[in-house]
């Protein structure tokens, strides 16, 4: 078979053409899983892929949902709990994406809570079935997503050292090095707490032998777990830095003449990225939504925390062990650069130039903080007297947390019936894209 979608016209010029979606299954196609933390950043790389090859790319949990094809480009949220190793043993090389940590977390609220879930407090209450006759609080609520976020931002790291390690299986919270027993728990979300998993008790400190994802020592990629290359979708976005993006995608596609075969001549290439950034063509991805990270501010106490997690990275894939590699080179570039847009941030939020209020993601340092100072505005209203309101705030902030009504139970609840109502969506999802490829390839037969 010839080359065929994006038409290449010549002398560097391209015109964009929707992918082929009824693969054939008898072409040998040295198939890429694009892997990163949950995102729409994903869909910009894949169909990057698409308009450079031809094919269409498919999701993990289409591949679950629908069963085995011959795609040869693979969108994945694994090991994340977001992802599911549904591709089976397709793959043949890996690349990453990396994302802000900072706008990962904001659209991770979103697909937690807004894109199809809860998108009020009282939508999240309903997923319970009214199973609990009192729910907790506002504050309660919001107290509890804050420490959701906290925890993603374990997650992300984790998440690029898994790759990076080529499935080297650690601990998500502290990074050590962990067993396949303790990962297999950590892979379960909803089945264990956060303190039935945590590394002290599981493993405390007993003598751990590095081992590895079995998909990765079965050799379900058979280029191995290790990414090939790492991909910005935010400098793919970039009218200046965008072209050199698309590149190295299209660099990945011809690491192998199984692949190579199929994609654009190189003079096109730019003309791709034209197509898809500039002129909008294809199908609609994150840069097509409109900024969701204005919805929510982050207090110093979250940033910092965000911080910490780059300062980890950067320090580990900058050291003698890492920098000889261009992977580990390129996540050190981004995380450097995305450091500095959070540090602008921290410094924003500590000079009071960025304002918090109570419903942005604050943390639990921040809202006590905040909780005392009300409570201290409330009593010299009263009093008069600015000492005393403070004693008397601390007083009755540190009773109240004392008195409280632990909601631990519900919160758990809550958390399993999002994670169920998740993977139904997932599954409801993939049926409907199938759907609609089978009718569209019907529709061409006739």
């Amino acid at each position: 078979m010839d080359r065929l979608l994006t038409n290449d016209l010549g002398n560097g010029y391209c015109e964009w053409q929707p992918p082929l979606y009824d693969i054939p299954e008898e072409i040998d196609f040295y198939k890429t899983a694009v892997v990163g933390f949950p995102s729409g950043d994903k869909r910009m790389i894949y169909v990057q892929m698409e308009a450079l090859a031809g094919w269409a790319a498919k999701d993990e949990w289409d591949f679950e949902f629908l069963g085995m094809s011959n795609h040869p480009f693979i969108k994945a949220n694994y090991p994340h709990h977001e992802g599911i190793w549904g591709w089976e043993d397709a793959a043949d090389q890996v690349v990453m994406m990396i994302r802000n940590i900072r706008r990962s977390m904001v659209e991770y609220h979103d697909i937690l809570w807004d894109i199809g879930y809860a998108k009020t407090w009282d939508q999240a209450n309903m997923f319970l079935d009214n199973l609990y006759f009192e729910r907790p609080p506002m504050e309660d609520f919001l107290a509890w997503r804050d420490l959701r976020v906290l925890d993603e931002v374990h997650w992300y790291g984790w998440f690029i050292d898994y790759w990076m390690e080529g499935g080297l299986l650690r601990d998500i919270f502290t990074h050590k090095i962990t067993t396949p027993e303790h990962w297999n728990m950590l892979m379960l979300p909803t089945a264990f707490s956060k303190e039935e998993v945590d590394y002290d008790l599981i493993i405390g400190n007993k003598t751990v032998t590095p081992s590895y994802d079995y998909h990765c020592t079965n050799g379900d990629i058979s280029g191995g777990c290790e990414p090939v290359a790492v991909i910005s979708a935010e400098k793919l976005a970039d009218y200046t830095e965008g072209p050199a993006e698309t590149r190295k995608i299209a660099q990945v596609l011809m690491n192998n003449e199984k692949m190579a075969k199929w994609v654009i001549s190189e003079e096109a290439w730019h003309c791709v990225w034209e197509e898809l950034i500039v002129n909008r063509k294809g199908l609609r991805t994150i840069q097509d939504r409109p900024f969701v990270e204005a919805d929510y501010n982050f207090s110093a106490e979250m940033l910092e925390g965000m911080l910490h997690e780059l300062d980890r990275l950067i320090a580990k894939y900058s050291s003698d062990e890492w920098n000889t590699k261009e992977t580990a080179n390129r996540v050190v570039e981004l995380l450097t650069w995305h450091r500095d847009l959070i540090q602008t941030e921290l410094d924003e939020v500590n000079s009071g130039t960025r304002v918090l209020t109570d419903n942005d993601i604050l943390g639990p340092k921040e809202r006590i903080k905040r909780k005392v100072k009300k409570l201290e505005d409330e009593i010299f209203e009263k009093t008069g007297d600015k000492d005393q309101a403070k004693a008397d705030a601390r007083h009755l902030a540190h009773r109240h947390s004392q008195e409280k009504k632990d909601y631990t139970e519900y919160f758990e609840a809550l958390n399993k019936a999002l994670h169920k109502r998740r993977r139904e969506k997932n599954e409801k999802d993939s049926l409907e894209r199938g759907e609609i490829l089978r009718r569209y390839l019907s529709k061409r037969l006739k």
